[in-house]
């Protein structure tokens, strides 16, 4: 083919190849978005499953703590005192239990955020006195956190069980 013959041929595409390629497109773009809402569900609900075992393991911890520290009479107990922290700032803030420890040990570094607390309310709480079911905090130290979020999990279950 020659340099003539190549200029005088049309290149462009016709309406019908913008048609079809535009339709293939959109279907392209249909499939995609509900398999991208699907994939930062599931990555906010790992996020929770490890915030919530994070700051559990964390109490755990603190808890054990207590109890050695009143088991080696570092600390003495008052007569209500359960071991748990009387609210997730302890966490982060440490204890050094009454000597048990030559420094602060802290138990985070900071509390990890619910990753489905849309209206920012917190983590939900729940007091070591306080019923299984119970929706209402105590207020009088954190037994177990959970989320408050209301909306089902991709497994059918409540984020709040988890």
């Amino acid at each position: 083919m020659s340099f003539a013959e190549r200029i005088s041929s049309p290149k462009g595409l016709t309406l019908m190849e913008l048609v079809i390629a535009m339709a293939i497109l959109a279907i392209l773009a249909s499939t995609v978005l509900p398999l991208s809402q699907t994939v930062m569900r599931r990555t906010k609900e790992l996020e929770l499953r490890r915030n919530l075992r994070l700051l559990r393991t964390a109490i755990d911890y603190y808890k054990e703590d207590f109890d050695r520290a009143v088991k080696e009479k570092k600390i003495i107990p008052s007569i209500n005192e359960t071991g748990y922290p009387d609210n997730l700032e302890e966490l982060v803030q440490g204890n050094n239990w009454g000597g048990l420890y030559p420094y602060k040990r802290k138990y985070l570094r900071r509390i990890p955020p619910d990753p489905f607390d849309e209206y920012e309310q917190g983590w939900g709480l729940r007091a070591y006195k306080d019923d299984p079911d119970s929706t209402i905090y105590s207020d009088e130290d954190v037994y177990d956190v959970s989320t408050q979020s209301i909306e089902t999990a991709m497994d059918g279950t409540q984020y709040k069980d988890w």
